[in-house]
This record gives C-alpha cells, sequence and structure tokens, in this order.
C-alpha cells in the first residue's frame, strides 16, 4: 500500500506544479465527457482510454525528468536545456497522434449529427 502512497502523492505533486498535465487533464475530461454523448463504440473507448493514460503517463514522466535535470545541474546548462526539451518533444508526439486518432473517432460522430 505504501507504493500506491507514493504514486499518487508523485500524481499530487505533479498536478499541483505543472500547467501543462492541467490542461491534459481538462482536454481528457471534455473528451470523456464527448465520448459518453456520442456513444462511442467500445474499440473506440479503449483507443481513447489508451490516448488519455498514454499522454497523461508522459506527461508525468517529462515531469520527472525536469525535476531531475534541475535536482543534477540547477545552473543553466546547454545539456540539461537538451534533455527537457526531448522529454517534452516525447509528449508532443503522444499528444499529436492522440489528436488525430481522436479526430479519426469524433469527426464522423459529429459530421453524423449535422
Amino acid at each position: 500500500m505504501k507504493t500506491f502512497k507514493f504514486a499518487i502523492n508523485g500524481i499530487k505533486t505533479a498536478f499541483s506544479s505543472e500547467k501543462n498535465l492541467k490542461t491534459h487533464l481538462a482536454i481528457a475530461l471534455l473528451v470523456l465527457i464527448a465520448g459518453w454523448y456520442l456513444e462511442l463504440s467500445m474499440m473506440e473507448w479503449m483507443l481513447l482510454i489508451f490516448c488519455i493514460g498514454t499522454v497523461i503517463s508522459m506527461e508525468l514522466l517529462n515531469t520527472a525528468i525536469e525535476y531531475f535535470v534541475d535536482f543534477y545541474s540547477p545552473e543553466i546548462h546547454p545539456q540539461a536545456g537538451k534533455i527537457k526539451d526531448i522529454a517534452a518533444g516525447a509528449v508532443l508526439v503522444v499528444a499529436l497522434m492522440s489528436v488525430a486518432i481522436g479526430l479519426i473517432i469524433f469527426i464522423p460522430k459529429i459530421a453524423a449529427l449535422i
């Protein structure tokens, strides 16, 4: 049970300090509400949940990397900046993939309503 407590504390810490994580969670909530309203299939739900989980996980990992780099190299260093940029790039790749999947799922459903 202690490991769950540590993990929950880590999520709380990241949520309280990271604007991007809050943004991802807000978008995820909107996507979930839209999915419920549009009555997604089981496969569509699985894809969306996978995308949401992947983006949130990558954002948490990016946050951990940023904390580590700041701890290890508190002064500004070009290599530290590269590490942070690459980690942020990983989040961007996953987020863009998730947007593409979301568009593939939602555009036909929204078009059918119009």
